[in-house]
C-alpha cells in the first residue's frame, strides 16, 4: 500500500476516535443526575483532564519514542489502553465518576496526537518526502475522520447516550492494532557520554532558551485555553435553545451544525503551506487569534432561527482559528527543533497547548459559565461568549509586539533539518 495512503488512514482513525466523544461529552454530562448549579464547573474540569494529561503524558511518551521504543508501538499501545478506558466510561451514570474515566482516557489518548504527528513526520522523512508540503493534505483526513465520527454519533442519536463511548472504544481498538503495523520509527540512540538530560529526551526544554520559542509556547498555551472553551461548551450552548427554538435544525442536530467547524478545518488545512510560505508563522498565528475573537463573538449574537447565519459563520471561522494555530504551530516546532528531539518537541507543544492551556481554559471557563448562570440554572450565554471574545482580543493586541520573528519568504525548508 502507498505510504501516503497508509498515513492518511492512520490520521483518519486517530481523530475518528476523538470525534466520537469530544464534542458531545459536555452535552451528555448535563443530562446526568446531580447538582446542576455546579455542573458547568464539573464539565469544565472534566475537559480539563485533557489538560492534566497533557502536562506530562505527551512529554513522557515522546521521551519513550525518542529514546527507547518505536514511536508507532507507543502510539498503538496508548490507543489500546484508551479503548479499555472508554469502554469503562460507557458503564458510568454518575457525572462525578465519569470525570475519572475521562481522566484515564485522556492520560492515554492525549499523547497520541503528538505521536501521530511524530510517526507521520518520521515516515515521510525516511521516504525523502517534503513534510511541510505533503503532511497538511494527509492531516486533513484526520479532520474528515473527526467529522464522520461526529455525524455518526449524531445520526445514531447517541449525543446524549453512553453509546458514544462504546463507538469510540471500538475505533480505538482498531486504531491501536493498525498503528502497530506502521513502518518502524526507531528511537534515536543516545550518544556515548550523553548527559542524563539528553538520554531521557528532556533536552527539548532547551527550546525555551530561544526568546522566539519561549514567546511562541506561551501564546500557544493561551490559545490552547481558547480551544478548550469551545470544545467544552459549544454543544451545551446549542442544547440550551431547546425550549425557545424547539424543532430547529441547530437544536435537533447540534453535532451536525458544529461539524461545520471541522469541515471548515479541512479547507483551511490545505491553505497552510501557502500561508506559511507567504506570510510566516507570526502572521498566521495572528490570523488565528482574531479568528477566535470572531468565533466567540458570533456565538454571542447567534441563535438557531434568525441568528443562524451567525452560528454558521462562527463554525466557518473556526477552521482558521484552529488550523492556523494548531497545525501550523506543530509544523513550526517541527521546523525549529533538531531531528534528535522531534517527538519530545511535539510533546512539549502538546504540554503547552492541550496541557497547561487546556487545564487553565477548562477551569476558568467552567467558573465563568457558572458565574453567568442564575439560581434557576439559566445561563446568560451572550455574556459568556463576549467574555471569551474579549480574552482572545487582548491576546491579539499583545501578540504582534511580544513575538519577534522575521519571516524569510525565500527560505526553503528541508526535509531532515
Amino acid at each position: 500500500m502507498d505510504i501516503k495512503l497508509r498515513l492518511t488512514i492512520m490520521n483518519f482513525l486517530e481523530f475518528f476516535v476523538w470525534g466520537s466523544w469530544l464534542i458531545s461529552l459536555g452535552g451528555y454530562m448535563f443530562t446526568l443526575p446531580g447538582d446542576m448549579s455546579t455542573r458547568g464547573a464539573l464539565v469544565g474540569a472534566t475537559y480539563g483532564t485533557m489538560g492534566i494529561a497533557s502536562l506530562f503524558m505527551p512529554t513522557l511518551m515522546g521521551i519513550l519514542a525518542d529514546r527507547f521504543i518505536n514511536a508507532e508501538r507507543v502510539l498503538g499501545i496508548c490507543h489500546l489502553i484508551g479503548a479499555a478506558t472508554l469502554f469503562w466510561a460507557s458503564t458510568i451514570t454518575d457525572a462525578s465518576l465519569l470525570y475519572y474515566a475521562i481522566l484515564l482516557t485522556s492520560l492515554f489518548f492525549m499523547p497520541t496526537i503528538a505521536l501521530n504527528n511524530t510517526v507521520s513526520y518520521s515516515v515521510l522523512a525516511s521516504n525523502n518526502i517534503e513534510i511541510q508540503k505533503v503532511f497538511p493534505p494527509i492531516r486533513v483526513w484526520g479532520t474528515v475522520g473527526f467529522i464522520v465520527a461526529m455525524w455518526g454519533v449524531d445520526l445514531l442519536g447517541w449525543t446524549k447516550s453512553p453509546n458514544q463511548f462504546l463507538f469510540a472504544a471500538a475505533a480505538g481498538l482498531f486504531m491501536g492494532i493498525y498503528s502497530l503495523t506502521m513502518p518502524a520509527c526507531k528511537p534515536a540512540k543516545a550518544t556515548k557520554g550523553s548527559s542524563w538530560v539528553e538520554t531521557f529526551g528532556l533536552d527539548a526544554f532547551v527550546l525555551f532558551r530561544q526568546p522566539k520559542m519561549l514567546i511562541f509556547f506561551l501564546f500557544a498555551m493561551m490559545l490552547g485555553a481558547a480551544l478548550q472553551i469551545t470544545n467544552a461548551f459549544g454543544e451545551p450552548f446549542l442544547h440550551d435553545f431547546e425550549s425557545s427554538y424547539a424543532g430547529t435544525f441547530a437544536v435537533e442536530h447540534p453535532s451536525l451544525l458544529i461539524s461545520l467547524s471541522q469541515i471548515s478545518e479541512t479547507l483551511f488545512i490545505l491553505t497552510i503551506p501557502f500561508f506559511l510560505k507567504r506570510f510566516g508563522i507570526k502572521t498566521v498565528m495572528l490570523m488565528s487569534i482574531f479568528a477566535w475573537v470572531l468565533r466567540f463573538g458570533l456565538f454571542g449574537i447567534g441563535n438557531p432561527a434568525e441568528g443562524l447565519v451567525f452560528l454558521v459563520a462562527s463554525m466557518i471561522v473556526y477552521g482558521m482559528a484552529f488550523d492556523f494555530f494548531n497545525i501550523s504551530g506543530s509544523l513550526f516546532v517541527e521546523k525549529e527543533a533538531p531531528v534528535s528531539i522531534r517527538a519530545s518537541a511535539q510533546g512539549l507543544f502538546m504540554l503547552m497547548t492541550n496541557g497547561i492551556g487546556a487545564l487553565l481554559g477548562g477551569i476558568i471557563a467552567g467558573n465563568i459559565v457558572d458565574y453567568f448562570t442564575n439560581s434557576a440554572g439559566i445561563k446568560d450565554w451572550p455574556s459568556i461568549w463576549f467574555t471569551f471574545a474579549g480574552y482572545a482580543l487582548v491576546l491579539g493586541i499583545i501578540f504582534p509586539f511580544a513575538f519577534r520573528y522575521k519571516h524569510d519568504r525565500n527560505a526553503v525548508s528541508a526535509v531532515n533539518h
